[in-house]
């Protein structure tokens, strides 16, 4: 039987010719990420096992960006664990201030995963990177502290779903209205343990922005990962990338699916997911007047380099409305400057938008943004759990930077042709 692009990936890391689902193995990785919730308590399961050195020093990065810049005392102690950590291991990729970004956009933009690698993270949204065409997944922090020893994770290999993506987007339709309608479709349990495969014709008409969001919200299906077919715009933002030798895997003709979904792009619309899961999705023309009070456009979700462009292309000549803040968070450095460079930080600012360095910060109830009793906010982020942003009864719309931005303006749920006429 042939093998998807994740079982191929999973059978080379474990040096087995041939995988199937089920199967318990254990791979070699390529990358092991943490941030700072969750590599603080690896690096002290790290230091219980009395080990004096990490397997591979360039294959592990610490990325604090949940609660940075520090937002208070146990913050600060929670990075300053991690910079000593890093500093006596030798590990080179130690990103806080002034190098920092938001952990699932800086890695690919600084090439330290690509395609065909395996990555694990101590964070559900290390999928991300299956928008290079790699198995990327979220792990607990006793399996990144035992991979930072033996450079190796056990896994059971998962089935997998097909979605073959056909036709061209509308206008206002971004990969995130892409992955809120697919999870609207199939349930937050709707792939769970399995890997989302995404290919078809449609994949042209997708940014690589589009294809991290997507990737990105595989988890909120349930998902183990989320795969793209590596085409030619993966193989652009690669070429410009990646610091390191990449193998890219097709799947086979005969590999085997539990599923195949059609995901036909051009009947899509903008699209929010309601309180308080997900799957709970809308789309633009079956909302009603909801007024808002906060908007927030950033995240390793959208807060990428096109969804600035794009917020900024609505917001141009506006303002926000007198009800709303708006808070824009460039998701690294290097986009903060391309926002910088490109005027788009003057758009935002006349428009009546505070601008913050990169950081999780409000995605989820940290700092930056945090949301009182009964207030309601629309975010580009990937969750909408009761309590996520700030108080349990506050209230999260997910959706995309174009429908936020516009929402923004309006101080109401609302579609960006609304304040585009």
């Amino acid at each position: 039987m042939g093998m998807t692009m994740t079982q191929k990936i999973l059978a080379r890391s474990s040096g087995h010719d041939n995988v199937t689902p089920g199967m318990l193995i254990s791979a070699k990785v390529d990358m092991v990420l943490g941030n700072d919730i969750t590599a603080p308590v690896a690096i002290k399961e790290f230091e219980k096992a009395g080990v004096d050195r990490v397997f591979d020093k360039e294959k592990i990065a610490l990325v604090p960006d949940h609660f940075t810049p520090n937002k208070d005392i146990k913050s600060a102690q929670q990075v300053k664990l991690m910079r000593e950590f890093a500093k006596k291991m030798e590990i080179s990729n130690f990103f806080e201030i002034g190098q920092m970004g938001i952990e699932h956009a800086l890695l690919p933009e600084l090439g330290l995963v690509t395609a065909g690698d395996l990555v694990i993270g101590a964070d559900s949204h290390t999928c991300t990177y299956g928008a290079l065409g790699a198995f990327s997944t979220g792990v607990g922090s006793t399996d990144m502290a035992a991979a930072m020893v033996t450079g190796e994770v056990w896994l059971k290999v998962p089935e997998a779903i097909k979605f073959t993506l056909t036709g061209k987007p509308s206008e206002w339709v971004s990969g995130k209205d892409i992955i809120l309608h697919i999870i609207g479709l199939i349930g937050v349990d709707g792939a769970l343990y399995k890997s989302m495969e995404f290919t078809g014709d449609g994949l042209e008409f997708l940014t690589m922005d589009d294809r991290f969001t997507i990737a990105n919200m595989a988890i909120e299906a349930g998902a183990k990962n989320g795969i793209f077919e590596v085409d030619n715009e993966t193989m652009q933002y690669i070429q410009g990338h990646s610091t390191k030798h990449y193998e890219v895997f097709k799947p086979d003709e005969d590999a085997h699916y539990v599923d195949e979904i059609n995901i036909e792009l051009s009947k899509i619309k903008p699209t929010v997911a309601f309180p308080s899961l997900p799957e709970n999705t809308k789309t633009i023309d079956e909302i009603e007047d909801i007024p808002i009070d906060q908007v927030v456009i950033g995240s390793c979700t959208n807060g990428r380099i096109g969804d600035m462009r794009i917020a900024a292309k609505i917001l141009a000549g506006k303002k926000v409305n007198d009800n709303v803040r708006c808070i824009i968070i460039p998701a690294t450095q290097k986009i903060w400057k391309q926002c910088m460079h490109e005027g788009l930080f003057d758009i935002f600012i006349d428009a009546g938008c505070a601008v913050s360095t990169p950081t999780c910060g409000p995605c989820l109830g940290g700092h930056m943004g945090i949301l009182a009793e009964g207030e309601r906010a629309v975010s580009t982020t990937n969750r909408n759990f009761v309590g996520r942003m700030g108080h349990v009864n506050s209230e999260v719309y997910l959706a995309s930077p174009a429908v936020a931005a516009a929402s923004a303006i309006t101080g109401k749920i609302s579609s960006p042709e609304s304040v585009m006429l």
